[in-house]
């Protein structure tokens, strides 16, 4: 007789806080890209990010979870009816993985599985969002994000990890999103990116991020949360939850020294800005990678991402296509880079699941021939050709139906007020006669201005301020 189901307390305490630490990356995003954009689109920005925290989460409770992890109905997608939000899933029996072989599984209560993989769904969506910035009306981002989610990011979850065509028949791997996550979204980013096209006066006019500090912040809170990500990914507490993390941590460090170092060779100087999204980058690229190979292998695969990815974003000028934020230069290719790092240092010897559990192979350079790079390969084409067929489409559509661009008045004014009838910064002068801005603020007269009355002056432009 097998044992009675139990509650694993510790693999169960870890998803709970890898959950959190997840959730958190997508206010981070929301300060990373709000401080990469200008400041008359910041809070669109932002806005965007967070509204995918209150959609995504309700959808993948009532019906996306199910599409993406129930029984494999064709390989495509799973049982929608298995977890459908109406139903309830708190009996002793409702952990996840759990068999007749095995009745705990790994222990985790099936709500706890499922709002881990939740926060996924979530910044997977708000990722897009960076591709077009300061363009898009918010009623037509909400629509895009309410068909992407359903009919691209529930089912290749599906694909991936779900037991579907990637995972289950091809036995390509992806240890915690390389190709569902940042392939996905990479792919959706360039498809809605050209269907909105490029913002007035790009790339005539320069649109440099408005606060880099605030680049700073998102980017370390990302970095922070990236570890319930990837280290999360494992779902029990072991040795390859701490190989993922190691190589976590490992990968982005190379990743900023790679970064800068193209950087400091192309441009003269390194930036703060460079540093970050060097950091984005190489976590990016282990996203995939982190348990299945050894950390030496992790250092080198950052530094070859932070340098691909340093040169990748200036592909958009040379090939006329106007991606924001790099959503492109860095999610799409960086998750290319460490999908297919797998094809050559994926290795048994750290992971023993690679054979036993997914049927993949050991790498190149493990004597594994080129039979998993081929598999890599395959599972990101795939998912790159479904996901910017369907986001262009569905781009295409809401463009063509109620609009998905702005208009040309509310981009040049500021989406911020078009589109939401707020600010992010108060430029208007303080005090009732209202002259003196923050030096009448800190009770100092303003600079180069006479003790007598002067004209009013001009309100400054946010133009000018990015």
């Amino acid at each position: 007789m097998p044992d009675a189901p139990t509650i694993d307390t510790g693999n169960t305490a870890w998803l709970l806080v890898s959950t959190a630490l997840v959730l958190l990356m997508t206010p981070g995003l929301a300060l990373f890209y709000g401080g990469l954009n200008r400041s008359k689109g910041v809070l669109n920005m932002m806005m965007m990010s967070f509204s995918a925290i209150g959609l995504i989460s309700i959808l993948w409770w009532f019906y996306g979870f199910s599409v993406a992890f129930g029984t494999d109905v064709n390989g495509f997608w799973g049982d929608p009816a298995q977890y459908l939000g109406t139903k309830t899933f708190l009996a002793e029996t409702d952990l996840w993985g759990a068999t007749a072989e095995n009745v705990s599984g790994i222990g985790v209560p099936l709500y706890v599985f499922m709002a881990f993989q939740m926060v996924f769904a979530v910044i997977t969506v708000a990722l897009i969002s960076g591709a077009i910035s300061d363009r898009a009306k918010f009623a037509g981002w909400l629509l895009f994000a309410f068909g992407w989610a359903t009919l691209v990011y529930f089912p290749v979850a599906h694909w991936v990890w779900g037991g579907g065509i990637i995972g289950g028949d091809i036995h390509a791997l992806d240890f915690a999103g390389g190709t569902a996550v940042h392939i996905n979204a990479g792919a959706a980013a360039l498809a809605v990116a050209l269907v909105l096209g490029r913002r007035l006066g790009w790339p005539r006019e320069g649109m440099k991020p408005h606060n880099i500090p605030l680049v700073a912040l998102g980017a370390g809170l990302l970095w922070f949360g990236w570890f319930g990500f990837n280290a999360g990914s494992e779902l029990t507490v072991d040795s390859v939850a701490g190989l993922a993390f190691i190589n976590t941590q490992l990968a982005t460090a190379a990743a900023v020294l790679g970064w800068i170092f193209v950087e400091w060779v192309k441009d003269g100087r390194p930036t703060l800005v460079g540093a970050s999204s060097g950091a984005i980058a190489g976590l990016v690229a282990i996203t995939p990678a982190c348990g299945f190979i050894a950390p030496w292998a992790s250092v080198l695969l950052g530094l070859v991402a932070g340098g691909v990815c340093a040169l990748a974003v200036s592909l958009k000028y040379k090939l006329g296509y106007d991606d924001s934020l790099d959503v492109v230069g860095v999610h799409f290719v960086g998750g290319w880079i460490g999908s297919l790092w797998l094809g050559l240092f994926a290795t048994n010897q750290v992971n023993g699941a690679i054979s036993d559990v997914v049927g993949a192979s050991d790498g190149l350079f493990y004597g594994g021939g080129l039979t998993q790079l081929g598999r890599q390969a395959l599972a990101g084409l795939i998912v790159t050709v479904w996901s910017f067929a369907i986001a262009w489409v569905l781009a295409f559509v809401i463009q063509k139906t109620i609009g998905f661009r702005v208009a040309s008045e509310a981009e040049v004014e500021g989406i911020d007020i078009a589109e939401h009838a707020e600010s992010g910064y108060d430029l208007s002068t303080a005090g009732s006669s209202g002259t003196g801005g923050a030096f009448a603020m800190a009770g100092i007269g303003t600079p180069g201005s006479s003790t007598g009355a002067a004209e009013p002056a001009a309100p400054v432009s946010e133009k000018v301020a990015g």
